[in-house]
């Protein structure tokens, strides 16, 4: 992606307070254990948004080989989109997978 910044630090998830660490191949931009994010990004990677509101997963739909997982801040109320990570709670990837757009 031409805008990506690459951006791959732990941190301690605002929704389920675990303790999310690197991704090491890619920038960490949601917890592997709930699968939420945070609305910190214009650009990916950048974050420069203002915004701060948590991202919560409420679909996934298929990309390449892999799956984006479908937001929607609980603050703004915009939509996001981040791509599944190889760490991530299946369990929950198959459960959103029922709310499939």
């Amino acid at each position: 992606m031409k805008n990506f910044t690459t951006n791959d630090q732990g941190f301690i998830c605002e929704h389920c307070n675990m303790e999310v660490e690197k991704l090491n191949y890619t920038s960490r931009d949601h917890c592997p254990f709930c699968l939420y994010s945070k609305h910190v990004d214009i650009m990916p990677g950048d974050r420069q948004n203002d915004c701060k509101g948590l991202l919560k997963p409420i679909s996934i739909e298929k990309f390449k080989d892999t799956y984006k997982i479908i937001y929607t801040c609980e603050k703004c109320k915009k939509n996001h989109k981040n791509i599944m990570a190889k760490d991530d709670n299946m369990d929950l990837i198959i459960e959103l997978s029922s709310y499939q757009t």
